[in-house]
């Protein structure tokens, strides 16, 4: 069986994973946030709110890197803790006004670096390839 790594789905979604994050990163270095911060403000932008699992749910991280990602960001006075009226051990994560605020700096950056990465694509060809990637989360969840 002949296997060509450079040829395989797989290792083409990675590449293109790791370049976006790489382009990410180095965008917003002087906002101190990074991809993984990042993901998880999209989701409390979309749902303020979110329990540390939820949001792990909705980033596809584990439970411990959520943690870690959620420490960092409270250092950064983005979000706050808030524990459950009925269970102490249990919380709710919250954007404070800056993690708001960050919303309108970060998203026309992450817009571009999409656009930049979609150049020369015609939208038919964008829209097919996000049904595809799609199809190939589904079919492995």
């Amino acid at each position: 069986m002949d296997f060509k790594l450079d040829e395989s789905v797989g290792y083409l979604i990675a590449l293109c994973s790791s370049l976006l994050e790489r382009e990410l990163h180095r965008r917003f270095r002087s906002f101190d946030v990074t991809p993984e911060q990042w993901a998880v403000l999209n989701r409390l932008w979309e749902q303020d709110g979110l329990t540390p699992k939820q949001l792990a749910e909705k980033t596809f991280k584990d439970q411990s890197n959520t943690t870690r990602i959620l420490s960092k960001l409270e250092k950064k006075d983005i979000i706050i803790r808030k524990s459950h009226p009925k269970d102490q051990r249990s919380h709710f994560i919250f954007l404070t006004e800056q993690g708001k605020s960050l919303k309108s700096d970060l998203v026309p950056i992450a817009v571009d670096v999409l656009e930049k990465a979609l150049e020369g694509i015609p939208k038919e060809n964008e829209e097919e390839l996000k049904k595809l990637l799609k199809q190939i989360d589904q079919n492995l969840l």
